[in-house]
């Protein structure tokens, strides 16, 4: 049984073998004869090869190409949250007390890191900050602010009512001598019945939510503090903040002068506006705006708002964008009545009509001309009073007639920001050519300059910029009261009828009357001269091309509302796939 089956297992292994041998010879053969012999017949064929191949080809580019464009129809590269933004600014901090905010540098971090009861909306116009509302009764003598809900201090504190009260009583306090005190001075703060801030004022003022964008301090940290002594107090240096960024450190630049400083500030999570996009903030501050630009085309820095359109060859085209904004702003020629030269509103007449103000405006290109101290953004008048036309024949007669013969000589007073100082060589030019002798100094806008030489009015005529304010109030810059160290009348301006309009102007919430009285202000301005116009200035922004910064959109009233839609502002992107 054995041998009979093994047999029979051999005989498969042999038949298995020799059909093996069979099926590979017979394989090698068809190979051969459909194959290999068939190679020679390739150069026949060969443009068909050649068509078939291309057509694979161009199917695999197009499977590839559609994939590729699938993906980036449903990706996008977005800002999300995230990053740094750092800001190159101009000037000393000697205070991060906000009452004390002077300088650049210290106005941008006060705007960063306190929050104020009235802010400038995306519009240009008044609206609430840290106020849920801020209502005037029908005479414009009580405003009754209230606050939002749920405000905090950076240190978990809430921001109360005695906080506003406390803070307008330091800004009221001589001893401290905030900027801010001239619109609270004979102002009252009290608390009501329904727990809010009731203001009484004087007399009537219509733009008074204006005067309250003021930064507020916390009265739990600096309540038992002497005002004599607030600002050596340590708030200035490690200050509790309710803006939308909260302070965290201060570091040196190595190697430079007390100026350069690096202020990191970090987002504040109970902003009352939101928290931003951006985890942190730095603002870099220079002693001089060559060294602004060295920062920005070396990359220490992301933007600037320091710099001027005649700065724009310097800057690194590639990696930076121009944005230029217009400004509620106005650059004068201000006359200084209380000197000689000067005093006399006829002399002042003549000057105007001798100089060619369009020739001066050449050096402030790209800005919008100006020629009152009012913008129509701020209030449309019917009328206008017209301005002598220019004359330099008639001008050098009246000169002539005024001087009795003897040297004509004037001080010209500016400082070293934007186009000023070109503007101020070119009204030096325009006197010289009616024959006066001329000087011109131009001094760095810091608190020096402040104390030494607007404050003491020391100049015969001052070529500067003045914020004009989103609603129209001149009282600051042209009423008698305001002809004093701690006022803003730049040209020691007084007359009693101009006094009464401006007031009026104020007081009144019809805004029919204020026109009336503001084309009545105008008529005197033109006639007595203290001051010519010149030119709207812009903020020329400069900021790398791959940040998100404030939009286009904003309104700016001053260079800080830029700041008005921080929360909004990016610096880092990703890929997001979009919804189909």
């Amino acid at each position: 049984m054995k041998n009979s089956t093994k047999k029979r297992g051999q005989k498969l292994i042999r038949r298995f073998s020799r059909a093996s041998v069979k099926a590979s010879e017979e394989g090698k053969e068809h190979i051969k004869e459909n194959l290999i012999d068939r190679f020679s017949h390739i150069a026949d064929i060969r443009l068909l090869i050649l068509e078939w191949s291309l057509l694979i080809g161009a199917l695999m580019m197009l499977a590839f190409a559609q994939a590729f464009w699938f993906g980036n129809s449903y990706a996008e590269n977005v800002f999300v949250k995230g990053g740094t933004y750092t800001e190159a600014t101009l000037g000393d901090v000697k205070s991060l007390n906000p009452l004390f905010a002077t300088t650049s540098s210290e106005k941008t971090l006060s705007r960063l890191m306190f929050a104020t009861l009235s802010t400038v909306d995306y519009s240009g116009h008044p609206g609430i900050g840290l106020a849920e509302s801020i209502m005037p009764n029908e005479d414009g003598k009580v405003w009754t602010v209230r606050l939002r809900d749920g405000l905090k201090w950076s240190d978990g504190e809430p921001i109360t009512n005695d906080d506003v009260i406390f803070t307008t009583d330091l800004i009221k306090n001589p001893a401290v001598g905030s900027a801010y005190g001239s619109n609270l001075a004979k102002v009252k703060v009290t608390i009501n019945e329904n727990n809010e801030i009731v203001f009484n004022l004087p007399t009537a003022y219509s733009d008074f939510i204006t005067a309250l964008n003021f930064p507020i301090v916390p009265k739990h940290i600096l309540g038992d503090v002497d005002p004599q002594t607030l600002i050596e107090n340590n708030f200035s240096n490690t200050p509790v903040t309710s803006g939308a960024f909260n302070y965290n450190a201060t570091q040196a630049t190595a190697g430079t002068n007390s100026e350069e400083k690096v202020f990191y500030l970090s987002a504040n999570p109970d902003y009352y506006m939101g928290q931003t996009m951006l985890n942190s903030f730095a603002i870099h501050t220079y002693s001089s705006r060559d060294d602004i630009i060295s920062s920005l085309n070396a990359g220490s820095t992301t933007a600037t708002a320091e710099l001027s359109g005649a700065d724009a060859g310097r800057i690194n085209a590639a990696s930076f964008i121009q944005k230029n904004s217009s400004l509620n702003s106005g650059a004068f020629i201000f006359f200084n009545t209380s000197k000689e030269i000067v005093k006399n509103n006829e002399m002042r007449a003549a000057i105007r009509q001798g100089i060619n103000i369009d020739k001066i405006r050449e050096a402030a290109p790209d800005t919008l001309a100006l020629d009152y101290p009012l913008l129509k953004a701020q209030i449309e008048l019917n009328h206008y009073p017209e301005i002598p036309a220019h004359d330099t024949v008639a001008a050098k007669n009246k000169l002539d007639e005024l001087g009795g013969g003897q040297p004509l000589k004037v001080d010209i007073a500016t400082v070293n920001s934007g186009y000023l100082p070109n503007v101020a060589e070119a009204v030096k030019a325009q006197l010289e050519e009616l024959g006066f002798e001329v000087t011109v100094s131009s001094y760095e806008e810091n608190q020096d300059f402040i104390n030494n030489v607007i404050s003491k009015r020391n100049y015969d005529i001052l070529v500067y910029e003045v914020e004009l304010g989103a609603d129209p109030d001149l009282l600051p810059y042209y009423h008698s009261s305001q002809a004093s160290v701690s006022g803003l009348n730049l040209s020691n301006y007084r007359n009693v009828l101009v006094d009464d309009l401006l007031l009026g102007a104020r007081d009144t919430l019809n805004e029919e009357l204020r026109v009336k009285k503001y084309e009545s202000f105008l008529e005197h301005w033109v006639t007595d001269v203290p001051a010519i116009g010149l030119y709207q200035p812009n903020l020329t922004y400069y900021y790398n091309k791959n940040v998100r910064t404030f939009s286009n959109d904003v309104r700016l009233v001053t260079a800080l509302d830029r700041f008005s839609d921080i929360t909004s502002w990016a610096v880092t992107k990703a890929t997001k796939n979009k919804t189909p």
